[in-house]
């Protein structure tokens, strides 16, 4: 068995090659594969969210709990504090239906937000631009965004604990809706929670 050290050295070479080549190319189609996700992403046109401005009664903790549940997803938000004798005028201002109305109010683009409204809905309505006044969580339903927590000082406006004793205390959370309203002032169901 006779063998060529030329022909070995082009044969061990080619193979090196094309291993090279191999290699090269499984990095390239991993690198490809990891950054599908984010070209999609890319391609999307980044809009800026508008500013809200949320008009809440002082002192209001919730209130200010669900400010910062709107800047952890993205908005700038502004609060305008107002004497509570004040807030029925803000609301007749926005066209917000009294069967609706919760503490605070708030105007994003052309918008009413009452009450504690999750930041989702919000990005929804914005995206889906319906003819509409806005959205509204009538009430203070315990666990929406702002509600989620408990604050001793709050008397109306933050999450009940439960207090049986010898029991660990647990935050109750009760099922809410997301209402939509229509120009016309009707009302349906936006989202559940």
């Amino acid at each position: 068995f006779a063998v060529d050290s030329q022909g070995l050295q082009t044969r061990q070479a080619g193979q090196g090659l094309l291993m090279h080549r191999r290699i090269v190319l499984g990095a390239v189609l991993l690198l490809a594969h990891l950054l599908a996700p984010l070209v999609g992403h890319a391609a999307e046109p980044v809009v800026a969210l508008p500013a809200v401005v949320v008009y809440a009664p002082s002192p209001c903790l919730a209130c200010i709990d669900w400010a910062d549940h709107l800047r952890q997803n993205g908005f700038v938000v502004t609060i305008e504090e107002k004497l509570q004798a004040d807030m029925p005028k803000i609301k007749r201002w926005l066209n917000v239906p009294s069967k609706l109305e919760s503490v605070h109010t708030a105007k994003i683009g052309r918008y009413f937000v009452e009450g504690h409204v999750p930041a989702e809905d919000i990005l929804l309505l914005l995206k889906e631009q319906p003819r509409a006044r806005g959205l509204a969580v009538p009430g203070l339903p315990r666990g929406a965004p702002g509600r989620e927590s408990y604050n001793p000082i709050c008397d109306t406006a933050c999450t009940i604990l439960d207090n049986a004793s010898g029991q660990p205390k647990e935050i109750r959370r009760e099922a809410f809706n997301t209402m939509l309203v229509g120009m016309d002032g009707r009302t349906s169901v936006y989202a559940r929670h």
